[in-house]
């Protein structure tokens, strides 16, 4: 595996947002979904917190959800810190007139 970090361009336009999300598998139910900013600050707020490094999991109902944990400067997990899951589904919990789900 090749671990070699490249630029990339986090910051992209809202038409490129929308040909990514309209390439969404089918298969996939979910839209997508949002995490409350009190969760995020609480994982962003840690000592020497550099980012947010995100895992695909699943709950013990099946249902989808994702981890998040801190990341440090050297890019490891801060474990022993603040972990969130557990994001508001789209749908139910969705930005109808968003122009990126048009």
């Amino acid at each position: 595996m090749n671990n070699v970090r490249t630029p990339r361009r986090h910051i992209i336009s809202c038409e490129e947002a929308v040909l990514l999300l309209r390439r969404r598998p089918t298969k996939i139910t979910e839209r997508g979904g949002h995490f409350p900013r009190a969760a995020i600050d609480a994982i962003l707020a840690q000592p020497a917190c550099n980012g947010l490094r995100f895992y695909f999991g699943t709950k013990a109902d099946g249902s989808t959800t994702l981890v998040f944990v801190g990341i440090d400067w050297a890019e490891r997990d801060m474990t022993d810190g603040v972990i969130v899951q557990d994001y508001y589904p789209c749908p139910p919990f969705c930005d109808a007139p968003s122009a990126l789900i048009r």
